[in-house]
């Protein structure tokens, strides 16, 4: 079982706090592999809001933990406390993965947790980042950031991409997604997509994305083209790839790209099937365009990642 830490002092966001209780806190239904471990650890008694609550452990409880919740900062113009700063350094330096969600970045940051990192917070404060800490490399227009020990998310919605980037970092896509149906959201957002788009979700039921994304789905098996999902659609590739930057924050081949990549971890994880029949069902073509492609985007190959994930242990 994984340990897994929520630091909490005076001054910081209940629904990023609550947020990450909910993911870590309990297994889904059906999942067999160990679960997290999860405390809250302060200095005592903290009112978050309009909440009181009582902390399991001290804030020395960091140092023991392998994944170190920070939640977000309320008010970014006051400097974090330092038992807390020093809690944080001291957890990342006895080797633990260390992970902000939305504004909590300014705590990892006054930490010198992020000196020489790219990172990323919510998009109103990335310049305030930017400024106060200059050897911090701020990209404002991502949904997270991913430097190994170190993670850090914009705000809200993209602090729960992260924490489910975690779980399937330590579980794999089956589980990740999952924990992303018992909590009704969605099971991925690439790291790297915008934090601002003009509508995350098409807004209406007639939209013309709103029945080309289930489609698209749905035929991944398919060498789909730009052209293809325009035609779907009944518009032209020019007014499409619009919706789609509106929607998604991406292109339409780069979207297509992310969900042929976690079918294939899915069926990685949960299937026997050859790495050539995977290329197949998700319309890679062959195993080797399938092994570029996964080994770019995922970090290791897919027997690797088989190997990994198909044991039903975390790391």
């Amino acid at each position: 079982m994984s340990a897994v830490a929520l630091a909490l002092t005076e001054g910081m966001l209940h629904f990023e706090l609550s947020m990450a209780y909910e993911v870590f806190g309990a297994a889904p239904a059906g999942v067999s592999v160990p679960w997290y471990d999860v405390e809250i650890c302060g200095t005592g008694s903290v009112r978050v809001g309009r909440f009181l609550l009582e902390p399991d452990r001290g804030l020395d409880r960091l140092r023991e933990a392998r994944t170190v919740i920070v939640p977000g900062w309320a008010d970014v113009d006051v400097e974090p406390p330092a038992p807390l700063v020093d809690a944080v350094r001291a957890a990342h330096g006895a080797g633990a993965r260390v992970a902000s969600l939305c504004t909590g970045a300014f705590v990892l940051a006054a930490a010198g947790l992020l000196d020489g990192r790219r990172a990323t917070t919510h998009w109103a404060h990335t310049d305030v980042l930017a400024a106060r800490h200059p050897r911090v490399e701020v990209d404002p227009d991502v949904l997270y950031v991913d430097e190994g020990s170190v993670l850090t998310s914009a705000g809200k919605a993209a602090a729960m991409d992260l924490c489910l980037h975690l779980v399937r970092l330590d579980h794999g896509s089956s589980v990740a997604n999952a924990v992303a149906r018992r909590l009704v959201v969605p099971p991925h957002r690439a790291g790297g997509q915008a934090q601002f788009v003009a509508a995350p979700v098409p807004a209406r039921d007639d939209h013309p994305l709103g029945a080309l994304l289930p489609w698209a789905i749905e035929h991944l098996d398919r060498p789909l083209t730009v052209e293809d999902l325009a035609r779907q659609a009944r518009m032209s590739s020019r007014h499409l790839g619009r919706h789609f930057r509106a929607v998604t924050g991406t292109t339409p081949l780069r979207w297509l790209l992310t969900q042929r990549i976690r079918r294939a971890q899915e069926l990685l994880e949960t299937t026997d099937e050859v790495v050539d029949a995977i290329a197949a069902a998700t319309g890679m073509g062959t195993a080797t365009t399938l092994r570029r492609h996964f080994s770019r985007t995922v970090g290791v190959p897919p027997d690797t990642y088989r190997r990994t994930f198909r044991s039903g242990t975390a790391r």
